[in-house]
């Protein structure tokens, strides 16, 4: 019996009051992907040296490398416990219960420019390049042509964004989404870090979550599962407790904790956590932008 240590609310009230069932979509290292039978979602199983995250249990295993586990095996609950067929049996006794909650955006946006001026530089020191961050070094054609691509059409749907034309900021994320390097490939990890700053409670892009829906329905066909599942949690306010971190450092935080924080969400992936890191960057400036045209009050 290995121990849930913490978890999305929702899913563990899943496992113990609900009855869940699914089946083995993916496995890696550090994380198994369990798809739900009743509706299509994953969740995700994480070893105990990944943070929280939305549809997540924490367990207390190092690594899944040696686990048995075999792609479709069946994932089903019983008396507290979650079991992967008789390979695997997770407690959910004693479990931290985690629930993603966004911070509020500030009154006084004096010390989120601040900080977005350190988050960028940041991020141009230390950000991984070969996504959004293009790498001025390679001399791969391909490489190139593909960084250009994503830093174009992310250029064009920010202009549309802050020109309040949902029409073709649509048009311009649907081009994002799949493009670029990575199992969640770039431009949608850009997109991810993006819309969950569309839900910071009072900020003035709130009326932006009817077009994140949107760009969830164009990305069912265009991406792969794992990072279709990101983005339609993103859509809806919910991300990675790094995440959370950084967006609450970023808007009120002090430079010290800000950096660190940062630091933690730029090592998630290969570049991975930069390209989300640009994305929150970007949503928070929009947010800045349609302030001073008076959408917030």
């Amino acid at each position: 019996m290995i121990q849930a240590l913490s978890g999305d609310v929702e899913f563990v009230q899943a496992i113990v009051h609900s009855g869940f069932n699914g089946f083995i979509h993916s496995i890696f290292n550090k994380t198994v992907n369990i798809k739900c039978r009743k509706t299509g979602d994953l969740y995700t199983l994480a070893s105990n040296s990944l943070d929280n995250g939305p549809n997540s249990i924490v367990i207390n295993i190092n690594s899944f490398a040696d686990s048995h586990l075999e792609l479709t095996n069946n994932v089903f609950t019983n008396n507290n416990s979650l079991y992967i067929e008789d390979k695997i049996a997770i407690s959910m006794n004693d479990i931290k219960k985690w629930e993603c909650l966004l911070p509020s955006y500030p009154v006084n946006d004096t010390q989120l420019r601040k900080n977005l001026i350190i988050i960028k530089n940041q991020i141009e020191e230390f950000g991984k390049c070969g996504g959004m961050k293009r790498n001025l070094h390679t001399k791969n054609p391909f490489q190139i042509e593909m960084e250009l691509m994503l830093q174009e059409r992310a250029h064009s749907f920010l202009c549309s964004l802050v020109n309040n034309n949902v029409a073709d900021a649509l048009r311009h994320a649907t081009r994002l989404i799949g493009l670029g390097p990575g199992l969640t490939p770039s431009g949608d990890d850009f997109l991810t870090g993006l819309m969950a700053t569309f839900h910071l409670p009072n900020c003035p892009c709130l009326s932006f979550q009817s077009f994140n829906k949107n760009v969830v329905t164009s990305a069912q066909s265009l991406t792969n599962d794992i990072s279709y599942m990101t983005l339609k949690m993103a859509s809806a306010g919910k991300v990675r407790e790094s995440i959370v971190t950084l967006l609450h450092l970023a808007l009120t935080g002090e430079e010290e904790h800000l950096i660190s924080a940062l630091q933690e969400v730029l090592k998630i992936g290969s570049s991975s956590g930069t390209d989300i890191a640009l994305g929150i960057v970007s949503g928070l400036e929009v947010n800045l932008i349609r302030k001073a045209q008076g959408h917030w009050s």
